[in-house]
């Protein structure tokens, strides 16, 4: 797992931590968390799986609940 701070893939800025939010994945019906990342501006909200830090940012369906 990196202790960096991801890249925007839309802007290149630095993302900014903004929480886990708890979620059954559908793909292995278990209950885990995503990370929400934040560009410091506020334009653009992504996300991953916490247990699955490699794999891409994903956009953010609902960036009005975590704003």
């Amino acid at each position: 797992m990196t202790n960096e701070a991801p890249t925007c893939p839309d802007c290149s800025q630095d993302l900014k931590f903004g929480g886990f939010v708890l979620l059954r994945r559908e793909d292995d019906d278990q209950r885990t968390c995503r990370s929400l990342w934040k560009c410091p501006g506020k334009q653009h909200m992504w996300w991953h799986w916490a247990d699955r830090p490699d794999e891409p940012l994903e956009v953010c369906p609902v960036p009005h609940l975590f704003r």
